[in-house]
């Protein structure tokens, strides 16, 4: 950090297991990415290409060199990979994915539906074939309501297929799967989800300020946050930290 300041609470440190920052870039350019890193880099901790942008970016593998660069962990969305399973082309997404030199992958069926032991075997052949899975939970229906036993039933099956973490559906809008239509946490759910599943494990898709700020006063400051938009990142940080408002006081004499 720049100067001394006592009761900052322990965030831990590059590379993080736990206390992760995922941003959603949904179509920087490669200058704004260089932008964005120069100020924020240090604070991000994967990369997500939104849903199937990857498809339609122009110069992308020079852009994928620019986070690879500054040793950030890139995957495209889970959009894509059910675009290419719903058309028999699984094989060939692994092809994509290795000449374009992406490591992360993204297992999940929000768009489209198939059997869980079906999406749990995608999972231990990709972890097989050397990726580091992160597969989502939940759905991008509004009106499909998830019970919280099934939550927890289907995140601790795909931990156990070789996901390295769980994430928890919501959107880049933060108003389906955990969240309420209003953008509202579904806070019996959450709560009832952590009973079961390490929070170290759940990446919670938190795009809104006041999601973030539930789970930092929840889970505390190394909470595993998605879907931050570029611009939010070092106000999310200085959130974390108690040093923003929100969270002045959540930290101090503990």
């Amino acid at each position: 950090m720049n100067f001394n300041l006592t009761q900052i609470p322990d965030r831990t440190q590059k590379p993080r297991n736990s206390g992760l920052t995922m941003v959603m870039d949904k179509g920087l350019s490669i200058s704004e990415a260089i932008s964005f890193l120069s100020v924020s880099g240090p604070h991000v901790d994967i990369l997500k290409l939104g849903f199937g942008t990857s498809f339609v970016t122009p110069n992308l593998r020079e852009k994928i060199k620019v986070y690879q660069d500054a040793n950030i962990p890139l995957y495209f969305g889970g959009t894509l990979f059910e675009a290419f399973l719903i058309r028999n082309q699984f094989d060939d997404y692994v092809k994509v994915l290795k000449d374009f030199g992406v490591s992360y992958v993204e297992v999940s069926d929000g768009s489209i539906t198939i059997p869980h032991s079906e999406k749990c075997g995608y999972i231990e052949k990709l972890v097989k074939l050397g990726f580091t899975v992160l597969s989502e939970v939940g759905s991008k229906d509004a009106e499909h309501i998830i019970p919280p036993y099934k939550w927890i039933e289907l995140m601790r099956a795909e931990l156990n297929a070789g996901a390295s973490y769980v994430i928890a559906e919501a959107r880049e809008s933060g108003n389906v799967g955990i969240y309420r239509g209003s953008g509202e946490v579904r806070e019996g759910l959450v709560q009832e989800i952590l009973t079961q599943i390490p929070a170290e494990k759940i990446i919670w898709e938190a795009p809104q300020k006041a999601q973030q700020l539930y789970f930092l006063e929840l889970v505390g400051c190394n909470a595993n946050l998605g879907n931050l938009a570029p611009y939010e990142v070092i106000s999310l940080e200085a959130m974390r930290i108690g040093l923003r408002g929100d969270t002045f006081h959540l930290f101090l004499n503990a």
